[in-house]
């Protein structure tokens, strides 16, 4: 029996920081002088009253929030938040330095793998992107992936009722408006088996789109303050573009974003004192001066973490998402910096793998690539564990002179933990032409296609899905079409 030090500290394993405590507080700082001198502007009159009832002053649709109460939300929201997989099981842990993956919403079109073509998007790469995600082992939550062109009302409603019935992971879902988002919610209840289940096991998140920083429209805090009142966690997202609705300094957009979400975190506290809210990092949009586009490149980095991290509250972040408009050399670049740089800084919902084009077009071929790329990043950010069967100095005692390490069981036990692609090939120029000499874009296309011409298998009971569907069904014969 060897002793170890019992003091030692352990390199646990690595993170990169783009800001310093005392930054993060300047921008803090700045931040409550912008909500208490120069305010907000809130079009929702139920917030007004919650917010003039906690002694906010309110002139008008004009409210400036007090340090204060500002400081008191930070207290009073939670650090860490915990979604469950359809079957109720703790499957998502969202604070700290945790990084979880998933795709991104809403593309009006896809790169389709048979063809190769770019197309409008429909309702069935819903369900396939669903059953993508759910088959992919380094997806942790769905967001509905396209946009489904061919559905004339109700999208929404039915882009979760595809997700509810294809997997059974978490979801994050994008209502465009108010209408859908009851109905949205009802329907992930009645898959966890009621309200009250929900409400203390949560599946789903809400993705919330406001106005912008200064002025919040009242559809974003209609679904801010409902989703609150039930417990359902919420990531506001209150957007300011550098250099036309915010200044183009990253500091003063930093300062303004920041603002603008802080709003979402004292509602949502006002509505119910410790209701889960996910921030957005404080990361503002880029426009690209010379394109006229908001490139993802130049907003998916970990430069705008820290501050989430310095507020001890969730982060919700962008990775594995591309501008090139095929499936190439930038695409593959773009997603791997984009996810390392978020998990290596600690985001926690790192979500838009598989995008391309800006976020107009998906892939299903690059969400598996993206998969394959969190699992090297996480294979290769592992801590090494340094113990008395790691180091094995007494298997090195008896074997080592004879240099026969291959039949001994502390080799077999061990010899599954290095990393194993699924996609990237390691084999010499010789195997590899014997099995077809396939490109990484290939191999994901054929995973694609392996993943996709299984049986689709029924994630919920019989009488959940008919509940479901029916309420879907009523959302679609009450809605306008679009």
């Amino acid at each position: 029996m060897r002793h170890f030090q019992t003091n030692l500290v352990q390199h646990a394993a690595p993170f990169y920081r783009a800001m310093t405590d005392e930054q993060c507080q300047q921008i803090h700082f700045a931040s409550l002088e912008v909500l208490q001198r120069t305010g907000i502007v809130i079009d929702y009159p139920p917030a007004l009253e919650l917010l003039q009832r906690a002694g906010c002053a309110v002139d008008g649709n004009r409210v400036r929030i007090p340090t204060g109460r500002v400081e008191w939300a930070l207290r009073s929201a939670p650090s860490y938040i915990l979604v469950y997989d359809r079957h109720g099981r703790p499957s998502m842990p969202i604070g700290g330095r945790i990084s979880v993956c998933g795709t991104g919403s809403d593309c009006l079109n896809v790169l389709d793998h048979r063809t190769g073509e770019k197309r409008p998007s429909t309702l069935q790469d819903v369900v396939d992107g669903a059953r993508m995600g759910e088959a992919l082992p380094n997806v942790d939550f769905l967001m509905s992936m396209f946009l489904p062109n061919d559905v004339p009302a109700a999208k929404e409603v039915k882009q979760m009722e595809a997700m509810l019935l294809h997997s059974t992971k978490p979801i994050c879902f994008v209502t465009y408006e108010w209408e859908g988002t009851a109905e949205n919610i009802e329907m992930a209840e009645i898959a966890m088996g009621g309200a009250q289940a929900h409400r203390i096991n949560p599946t789903t998140i809400i993705y919330i789109n406001v106005t912008s920083a200064f002025r919040h429209n009242a559809g974003s805090l209609r679904k801010l303050m409902y989703c609150a009142e039930k417990h359902v966690p919420a990531v506001y997202v209150p957007d300011v573009q550098r250099g036309l609705t915010c200044p183009i300094t990253f500091a003063g957009a930093m300062a303004c974003m920041n603002a603008g979400q802080l709003v979402g975190l004292v509602l949502s506290q006002l509505v119910s004192e410790g209701a889960p809210i996910i921030l957005n990092t404080a990361m503002p949009t880029t426009l690209d001066m010379k394109t006229m586009t908001t490139p993802y490149l130049m907003m998916s980095n970990g430069n705008f973490l820290e501050l989430n991290h310095y507020y001890h509250l969730p982060a919700f972040n962008y990775g594995g998402a591309s501008d090139s408009k095929v499936l190439d050399e930038q695409a593959i670049l773009e997603v791997t910096f984009t996810l390392y740089t978020a998990m290596l800084s600690g985001g926690n919902m790192v979500h838009d793998m598989g995008y391309l084009e800006s976020g107009l077009t998906g892939s299903l071929e690059l969400l598996t690539i993206c998969d394959e790329v969190v699992s090297l990043i996480k294979s290769a950010t592992q801590p090494i564990v340094i113990d008395e069967e790691t180091l094995a100095l007494e298997l090195i005692h008896e074997h080592a002179l004879s240099g026969d390490f291959l039949g001994t069981e502390h080799t077999l036990s061990h010899v599954r933990e290095d990393w194993h692609p699924r996609l990237i090939d390691l084999q010499n120029f010789t195997a590899w032409m014997a099995k077809g000499g396939t490109t990484l874009r290939e191999r994901a296309r054929a995973r694609v296609v392996e993943i996709l011409a299984e049986e689709p298998q029924s994630v919920l009971p019989a009488e959940v899905e008919a509940r479901i569907k029916a309420v879907a069904d009523k959302a679609m014969s009450n809605a306008a079409p679009d």
